[in-house]
Protein backbone atom coordinates (compact mmCIF):
# COMPACT_ATOMS: atom_id res chain seq x y z
CA UNK A 1 0.00 0.00 0.00
CA UNK A 2 1.49 3.20 -0.74
CA UNK A 3 2.04 5.78 1.70
CA UNK A 4 -0.49 8.44 2.12
CA UNK A 5 0.80 12.43 2.51
CA UNK A 6 2.38 13.10 5.29
CA UNK A 7 -0.44 15.31 7.02
CA UNK A 8 -2.07 12.11 6.98
CA UNK A 9 0.06 10.34 9.09
CA UNK A 10 -0.32 11.58 12.27
CA UNK A 11 -4.16 11.68 12.63
CA UNK A 12 -4.60 7.99 11.21
CA UNK A 13 -2.61 6.88 13.53
CA UNK A 14 -4.71 8.55 16.35
CA UNK A 15 -8.19 7.17 14.92
CA UNK A 16 -6.38 3.70 15.38
CA UNK A 17 -5.75 3.97 18.56
CA UNK A 18 -9.00 5.53 19.30
CA UNK A 19 -10.90 2.63 17.61
CA UNK A 20 -8.86 -0.38 17.82
CA UNK A 21 -6.28 0.35 21.31
CA UNK A 22 -9.08 2.40 22.36
CA UNK A 23 -6.99 4.66 24.08
CA UNK A 24 -8.12 7.81 26.68
CA UNK A 25 -8.55 10.65 25.76
CA UNK A 26 -6.12 12.07 27.56
CA UNK A 27 -3.39 9.66 25.87
CA UNK A 28 -4.70 10.45 22.46
CA UNK A 29 -4.51 14.00 22.84
CA UNK A 30 -0.71 13.28 24.09
CA UNK A 31 0.02 11.64 20.85
CA UNK A 32 -1.24 14.44 19.09
CA UNK A 33 1.07 16.65 20.67
CA UNK A 34 4.24 14.95 20.56
CA UNK A 35 4.46 13.88 17.28
CA UNK A 36 2.93 17.11 15.79
CA UNK A 37 6.26 18.59 17.03
CA UNK A 38 8.10 15.77 15.77
CA UNK A 39 6.52 16.38 12.21
CA UNK A 40 6.91 20.08 12.42
CA UNK A 41 11.08 19.04 12.68
CA UNK A 42 10.74 17.13 10.01
CA UNK A 43 9.32 19.25 7.50
CA UNK A 44 11.21 21.92 8.49
CA UNK A 45 14.32 19.86 7.91
CA UNK A 46 12.77 19.24 4.10
CA UNK A 47 12.47 15.66 4.90
CA UNK A 48 9.69 12.81 4.92
CA UNK A 49 7.94 10.17 7.06
CA UNK A 50 8.01 7.60 4.46
CA UNK A 51 12.09 8.15 3.81
CA UNK A 52 13.10 9.01 7.20
CA UNK A 53 16.03 7.17 8.36
CA UNK A 54 17.13 6.02 12.00
CA UNK A 55 19.43 9.22 11.84
CA UNK A 56 17.32 11.53 11.22
CA UNK A 57 15.51 10.47 14.45
CA UNK A 58 18.89 9.99 16.18
CA UNK A 59 18.85 14.07 15.30
CA UNK A 60 15.78 14.88 16.50
CA UNK A 61 16.39 13.26 20.09
CA UNK A 62 19.43 15.15 20.18
CA UNK A 63 18.15 18.40 19.70
CA UNK A 64 15.47 17.53 22.19
CA UNK A 65 18.35 16.63 24.74
CA UNK A 66 20.15 20.32 23.38
CA UNK A 67 16.94 22.02 23.93
CA UNK A 68 16.81 20.93 27.92
CA UNK A 69 13.80 18.72 27.52
CA UNK A 70 13.40 16.22 30.95
CA UNK A 71 14.40 12.97 30.54
CA UNK A 72 10.93 11.81 30.76
CA UNK A 73 9.68 13.97 28.01
CA UNK A 74 11.85 12.79 25.63
CA UNK A 75 11.52 9.43 26.53
CA UNK A 76 7.71 10.11 26.18
CA UNK A 77 8.35 11.61 22.17
CA UNK A 78 10.31 8.67 21.25
CA UNK A 79 7.67 6.12 22.66
CA UNK A 80 4.99 8.60 20.50
CA UNK A 81 7.40 8.17 17.24
CA UNK A 82 8.23 4.21 17.71
CA UNK A 83 3.98 3.82 18.10
CA UNK A 84 3.96 6.02 14.43
CA UNK A 85 6.50 3.85 12.36
CA UNK A 86 5.16 0.66 14.00
CA UNK A 87 1.70 1.59 12.83
CA UNK A 88 2.94 2.52 9.45
CA UNK A 89 4.77 -0.19 8.71
CA UNK A 90 1.94 -2.66 9.76
CA UNK A 91 -0.18 -1.00 7.14
CA UNK A 92 2.62 -1.09 4.78
CA UNK A 93 3.24 2.86 4.49
CA UNK A 94 7.16 1.66 4.93
CA UNK A 95 8.82 -1.93 4.65
CA UNK A 96 11.06 -1.17 7.27
CA UNK A 97 10.66 0.74 11.32
CA UNK A 98 13.38 3.17 11.34
CA UNK A 99 13.00 3.35 15.22
CA UNK A 100 12.79 -0.03 16.58
CA UNK A 101 16.98 0.06 17.05
CA UNK A 102 16.41 3.30 19.30
CA UNK A 103 16.92 2.91 22.17
CA UNK A 104 15.41 5.83 24.82
CA UNK A 105 16.57 8.02 27.55
CA UNK A 106 14.87 5.69 30.26
CA UNK A 107 12.89 7.51 32.89
CA UNK A 108 14.28 9.06 35.85
CA UNK A 109 12.80 7.03 38.82
CA UNK A 110 11.60 9.80 40.90
CA UNK A 111 9.74 8.65 44.39
CA UNK A 112 5.95 9.90 44.10
CA UNK A 113 5.27 12.83 45.96
CA UNK A 114 2.64 12.40 48.91
CA UNK A 115 1.08 13.58 52.00
CA UNK A 116 1.02 12.40 55.76
CA UNK A 117 -2.30 10.88 57.07
CA UNK A 118 -2.71 14.22 59.41
CA UNK A 119 -2.60 16.23 56.14
CA UNK A 120 -5.21 14.65 54.69
CA UNK A 121 -7.17 13.97 57.05
CA UNK A 122 -6.58 18.11 57.38
CA UNK A 123 -7.73 18.35 53.53
CA UNK A 124 -10.68 16.52 54.16
CA UNK A 125 -11.81 18.48 57.49
CA UNK A 126 -11.64 21.43 55.14
CA UNK A 127 -13.25 20.80 52.09
CA UNK A 128 -17.01 20.66 54.02
CA UNK A 129 -16.63 23.97 54.13
CA UNK A 130 -15.39 24.98 51.16
CA UNK A 131 -18.11 26.22 48.87
CA UNK A 132 -20.52 28.99 47.82
CA UNK A 133 -23.41 27.02 49.05
CA UNK A 134 -24.68 23.97 50.94
CA UNK A 135 -24.93 22.15 48.12
CA UNK A 136 -21.52 23.35 46.99
CA UNK A 137 -19.72 22.36 50.02
CA UNK A 138 -21.91 18.58 50.44
CA UNK A 139 -20.59 18.21 46.76
CA UNK A 140 -16.80 19.21 47.52
CA UNK A 141 -16.94 16.83 50.65
CA UNK A 142 -18.21 14.07 48.49
CA UNK A 143 -15.27 14.68 45.90
CA UNK A 144 -12.74 14.56 48.09
CA UNK A 145 -14.04 11.73 50.20
CA UNK A 146 -14.68 9.74 47.06
CA UNK A 147 -10.99 10.67 45.75
CA UNK A 148 -8.95 9.37 48.74
CA UNK A 149 -11.47 6.43 49.38
CA UNK A 150 -10.92 5.01 46.19
CA UNK A 151 -7.04 5.94 44.54
CA UNK A 152 -9.50 7.12 41.51
CA UNK A 153 -7.31 8.86 38.78
CA UNK A 154 -9.11 12.54 38.68
CA UNK A 155 -10.60 11.88 34.96
CA UNK A 156 -12.37 8.91 36.68
CA UNK A 157 -13.48 10.57 39.52
CA UNK A 158 -15.30 13.53 37.73
CA UNK A 159 -16.64 11.40 34.97
CA UNK A 160 -18.00 8.97 36.99
CA UNK A 161 -22.02 8.39 35.51
CA UNK A 162 -24.31 8.50 38.44
CA UNK A 163 -25.55 5.04 38.08
CA UNK A 164 -22.49 3.23 39.19
CA UNK A 165 -23.39 5.61 42.43
CA UNK A 166 -26.77 4.81 43.24
CA UNK A 167 -27.74 2.15 46.19
CA UNK A 168 -25.78 3.44 48.28
CA UNK A 169 -22.70 0.80 47.29
CA UNK A 170 -20.18 -0.32 49.20
CA UNK A 171 -18.01 -0.80 45.81
CA UNK A 172 -17.81 1.10 42.57
CA UNK A 173 -17.24 -0.69 38.93
CA UNK A 174 -14.65 2.42 37.45
CA UNK A 175 -13.65 2.32 34.11
CA UNK A 176 -10.38 3.24 33.90
CA UNK A 177 -7.44 3.73 31.10
CA UNK A 178 -8.35 1.87 27.90
CA UNK A 179 -11.51 1.23 29.11
CA UNK A 180 -10.52 -1.21 31.60
CA UNK A 181 -13.07 -1.72 34.55
CA UNK A 182 -11.79 -2.43 38.38
CA UNK A 183 -13.88 -2.74 41.09
CA UNK A 184 -13.02 -0.04 43.97
CA UNK A 185 -14.30 -0.11 47.59
CA UNK A 186 -15.93 2.50 49.42
CA UNK A 187 -15.18 3.75 53.12
CA UNK A 188 -17.53 4.95 55.47
CA UNK A 189 -17.07 8.42 55.37
CA UNK A 190 -16.76 8.39 51.55
CA UNK A 191 -20.36 6.43 51.32
CA UNK A 192 -22.09 9.00 53.82
CA UNK A 193 -20.98 11.88 51.95
CA UNK A 194 -21.75 10.04 48.36
CA UNK A 195 -25.40 9.82 49.99
CA UNK A 196 -25.72 13.00 50.89
CA UNK A 197 -24.84 14.07 47.52
CA UNK A 198 -26.77 12.02 45.54
CA UNK A 199 -29.76 13.33 47.64
CA UNK A 200 -28.96 16.86 46.99
CA UNK A 201 -27.99 16.48 43.01
CA UNK A 202 -31.40 14.27 42.13
CA UNK A 203 -33.52 17.04 44.09
CA UNK A 204 -31.32 19.72 41.89
CA UNK A 205 -31.79 17.70 38.77
CA UNK A 206 -35.73 17.15 38.96
CA UNK A 207 -36.09 21.09 39.60
CA UNK A 208 -33.89 21.76 36.46
CA UNK A 209 -36.12 19.50 34.89
CA UNK A 210 -39.26 21.23 35.57
CA UNK A 211 -38.54 24.32 35.32
CA UNK A 212 -36.17 24.63 32.24
CA UNK A 213 -37.61 21.16 30.93
CA UNK A 214 -33.72 20.48 30.54
CA UNK A 215 -32.67 17.05 30.10
CA UNK A 216 -31.31 14.91 33.15
CA UNK A 217 -27.48 14.32 33.07
CA UNK A 218 -25.80 11.04 33.21
CA UNK A 219 -23.24 12.22 35.62
CA UNK A 220 -22.73 11.87 38.89
CA UNK A 221 -20.86 15.08 38.92
CA UNK A 222 -23.37 17.10 36.29
CA UNK A 223 -21.88 20.66 35.15
CA UNK A 224 -22.52 22.98 31.82
CA UNK A 225 -19.39 22.37 30.87
CA UNK A 226 -18.93 21.13 27.13
CA UNK A 227 -18.35 17.15 28.54
CA UNK A 228 -21.06 17.82 30.50
CA UNK A 229 -19.43 17.10 34.02
CA UNK A 230 -17.31 18.91 36.24
CA UNK A 231 -13.69 19.20 34.27
CA UNK A 232 -10.20 18.30 35.31
CA UNK A 233 -9.16 21.66 35.66
CA UNK A 234 -12.22 22.88 37.82
CA UNK A 235 -11.46 19.99 40.27
CA UNK A 236 -7.27 21.03 40.40
CA UNK A 237 -8.63 24.67 41.12
CA UNK A 238 -10.95 23.53 43.49
CA UNK A 239 -8.67 21.17 45.32
CA UNK A 240 -5.80 24.31 45.37
CA UNK A 241 -8.52 26.58 47.42
CA UNK A 242 -9.41 23.45 49.80
CA UNK A 243 -5.60 22.83 50.60
CA UNK A 244 -5.03 27.03 51.44
CA UNK A 245 -8.12 26.55 53.81
CA UNK A 246 -6.48 23.16 55.29
CA UNK A 247 -2.85 25.19 56.09
CA UNK A 248 -1.05 23.10 52.92
CA UNK A 249 0.99 24.74 50.92
CA UNK A 250 -1.25 23.88 47.56
CA UNK A 251 1.90 23.49 45.15
CA UNK A 252 2.04 19.82 47.36
CA UNK A 253 -1.31 19.51 46.58
CA UNK A 254 -2.98 17.79 43.44
CA UNK A 255 -5.28 14.61 42.77
CA UNK A 256 -2.20 12.83 41.57
CA UNK A 257 -0.42 13.15 44.83
CA UNK A 258 -4.11 12.00 46.63
CA UNK A 259 -3.79 9.45 44.58
CA UNK A 260 -0.14 8.74 45.72
CA UNK A 261 -1.21 9.38 49.27
CA UNK A 262 -4.03 6.45 49.27
CA UNK A 263 -1.58 3.89 47.73
CA UNK A 264 1.49 4.89 50.33
CA UNK A 265 -0.67 5.04 53.60
CA UNK A 266 -2.15 1.33 52.40
CA UNK A 267 0.78 0.01 51.96
CA UNK A 268 2.21 1.55 55.07
CA UNK A 269 -0.67 -0.07 57.08
CA UNK A 270 -0.08 -3.54 55.49
CA UNK A 271 -2.22 -3.83 52.41
CA UNK A 272 -0.41 -6.17 49.63
CA UNK A 273 1.04 -4.33 46.81
CA UNK A 274 -0.73 -6.92 44.49
CA UNK A 275 -4.00 -5.56 46.12
CA UNK A 276 -3.03 -2.25 45.54
CA UNK A 277 -2.20 -2.94 41.90
CA UNK A 278 -5.91 -3.52 41.37
CA UNK A 279 -7.31 -0.87 42.94
CA UNK A 280 -4.83 1.52 41.29
CA UNK A 281 -6.08 0.02 37.75
CA UNK A 282 -1.94 -0.23 36.96
CA UNK A 283 -1.36 -2.69 34.34
CA UNK A 284 1.94 -4.04 35.40
CA UNK A 285 3.30 -4.18 38.71
CA UNK A 286 6.35 -2.71 38.23
CA UNK A 287 4.35 0.47 38.15
CA UNK A 288 2.61 -0.08 42.07
CA UNK A 289 6.43 -1.19 43.26
CA UNK A 290 7.63 2.51 43.23
CA UNK A 291 5.57 2.50 46.47
CA UNK A 292 7.48 0.08 47.87
CA UNK A 293 10.59 2.69 48.25
CA UNK A 294 8.02 5.27 49.69
CA UNK A 295 7.71 2.55 52.35
CA UNK A 296 11.57 2.00 52.75
CA UNK A 297 12.43 5.72 53.33
CA UNK A 298 9.66 6.03 55.84
CA UNK A 299 11.19 2.60 57.51
CA UNK A 300 14.56 3.97 57.44
CA UNK A 301 13.65 7.32 59.26
CA UNK A 302 11.47 5.22 61.61
CA UNK A 303 14.59 3.46 62.06
CA UNK A 304 16.78 6.44 62.11
CA UNK A 305 14.65 8.00 64.70
CA UNK A 306 14.35 5.68 67.35
CA UNK A 307 16.68 2.66 66.94
CA UNK A 308 19.09 3.25 69.95
CA UNK A 309 22.41 2.82 68.09
CA UNK A 310 21.74 5.72 65.53
CA UNK A 311 21.35 8.27 68.61
CA UNK A 312 24.52 10.30 68.58
CA UNK A 313 27.02 9.59 71.12
CA UNK A 314 28.38 12.26 73.66
CA UNK A 315 31.69 11.43 72.71
CA UNK A 316 32.42 9.32 75.97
Amino acid sequence: MSAPPDPRWIPAFVEAQAAEAGAARNTLLGYGRDLNVFYDYVHAKSLSFATLTQANIEQYLIRCEAEGLAQSTRARRLSAIRQLFRFAYEEGWRSDNPSIRLRGPGKAKRLPKTLTVAEVDALLEASRDQGRSLPEQIRNRCLMEMLYATGMRVTELVSLPVSAARGDPSVLLIRGKGGKERMVPLSTPAREALGDWIQLRDAAEEEARISRRAPPSRFLFPSASKEGHMTRQGFHGLLKDIAVAAGISPARVTPHVLRHAFATHLLQGGADLRAIQTLLGHADLSTTEIYTHVLDEHLKELVLRHHPLSRPTDGT
